[in-house]
């Protein structure tokens, strides 16, 4: 029988006619649709052993590193994240490389006689399934018809109410906590870290990544509730040797007592990954962590090998041109600060800024870092995709006494900003939205999702 899709674009476009957080859409997070909807598909998520990651920044990277480490152990691995950057399939991925073609639309087949010509009273809580969750379940499809013995799976948004926590993992991974999707999650860290603790299963272990007190406090009471060990890399490995320039990271990790791998590398090791930024090295760390919960063979060979190869686009990705040009889907004044100080590590002297962000982020913050550090700065909004407030942007970096100038029309300040950095030789920081980024790669023909082979 004939596929109801000619292709993934195809399916893509039929997946937006759901309603979609990600475009400012609205809806009641649960997960009664998710769980209804996993059992009529005979619990795909359970064919795989899981490793389950959430947290505000970084836990794209860190489950990227994560599937490739086990990947280079042998093991066939799914790797499910968000948001995509050009193609909606990038989310859906055996460890980075691409899924075929095939095996996602046999997956949304699978899929479509429980969604298509139904009404929302034909699902629990009486609404149609979203955007988010039918990819969920597409990727969770896919991963068991591809075989994979583990799968690497990347929270959406919070935790508690994700789609995707209907996956029993055999670990979870928590990288840092931010402010962040305030109205969905919370206005305090405190509340945000309960709402990132909901992946917490009881007496699997979870793995920390560096954290404020207060969100350490919340995972510290979690995992003694539901008897979970917590593992905490920042106790668990040290990190030196850190050096970074336009290639990538690269750094030597030695794991102290209570690690796993303290006895299986007691020489440490020297690890390399062409994400770029101080963050990588931590991101190492807790990834290696992790991987070797759900591989036990996992070693130095592949651990380096995994690294290596790990990789997402738009996190402080320095494309191919003279001058550079940085993307970075960046979006919290954490993470901008972070490529901040990067850019000027790598670059330093004059540089050019164009920035864009969606009205609900903290610009204020981000105008306050960004501000007074670079020689041209242009504003525009991120896209169509997501809502930007310009005038309410332009006021955060005039406050900021920056020099800037405000192109309303993102396809203009994408070519003027990147012409005129060339002009003047200087480099160019595209940061603040993964959509700007995403539009920058397409007018400029770039693939930013194309691994660097460096």
């Amino acid at each position: 029988m004939a596929r109801r899709f000619g292709d993934t674009e195809a399916l893509y476009s039929w997946l937006l006619g759901f309603v979609n957080v990600e475009k400012g859409q609205k809806t009641e997070f649960k997960l009664d649709r998710m769980r209804a909807l996993c059992e009529r598909l005979k619990e795909p998520q359970s064919s795989y052993e899981v490793v389950h990651v959430a947290g505000s920044k970084g836990k794209g990277s860190v489950s990227a590193m994560i599937a490739r480490c086990l990947q280079a152990t042998g093991l066939t691995t799914g790797l499910y994240t968000s948001p995509h950057l050009l193609r909606w399939k990038e989310r859906i991925s055996l460890a980075g490389d691409e899924m075929p073609e095939e095996l996602v639309l046999d997956a949304a087949e699978e899929l479509l006689p429980l969604v298509e010509g139904r009404r929302g009273g034909d699902f629990p809580g009486g609404e149609l399934p979203t955007y988010f969750e039918l990819t969920t379940l597409i990727a969770f499809c896919a991963f068991r018809l591809a075989g994979c013995e583990r799968a690497v799976v990347e929270v959406g948004l919070g935790g508690r109410l994700d789609s995707t926590n209907v996956v029993n993992p055999k670990a979870s991974v928590i990288t840092p906590i931010e402010l962040e999707h305030t109205e969905w999650l919370g206005d305090t860290i405190t509340q945000i870290a309960g709402e990132k603790a909901g992946i917490i299963k009881p007496s699997r272990p979870c793995y920390l990544s560096s954290q404020s007190p207060e969100a350490r406090d919340v995972f510290v009471r979690v995992c003694a509730e539901r008897r979970s060990p917590l593992r905490e890399a920042p106790s668990l490995a040290r990190i030196s040797d850190l050096s970074i320039d336009a290639r990538g990271t690269r750094a030597r990790l030695d794991f102290e007592g209570g690690s796993i791998l303290s006895s299986r590398f007691p020489a440490g090791l020297e690890l390399r990954t062409p994400m770029i930024g101080a963050v990588q090295a931590e991101n190492m760390a807790l990834a290696l962590l992790a991987a070797a919960e759900l591989e036990a063979t996992l070693g130095a060979e592949a651990a380096a090998q995994g690294m290596a190869r790990a990789f997402l686009p738009a996190r402080f990705q320095v494309l191919e041109a003279s001058p550079p040009v940085v993307l970075d889907g960046a979006h919290t004044p954490n993470s901008v600060r972070r490529s901040w100080e990067t850019c000027e590590r790598l670059f330093p002297g004059p540089k050019a800024l164009l920035f864009a962000c969606a009205e609900d982020k903290k610009h204020g913050e981000m105008a306050e870092i960004l501000g007074r550090n670079f020689d041209r700065i242009t504003l525009t909004r991120p896209g169509v995709f997501k809502k930007g407030d310009l005038s309410a942007l332009a006021s955060s970096f005039k406050k900021a006494e920056a020099a800037f100038r405000v192109v309303e029309d993102h396809v203009e300040a994408i070519g003027r900003a990147r012409s005129e950095a060339a002009a003047l030789g200087i480099p160019l920081l595209v940061i603040g939205s993964f959509y700007l980024c995403a539009e920058f790669a397409r007018l400029s023909g770039e693939d930013p999702a194309i691994p660097p082979q460096r």
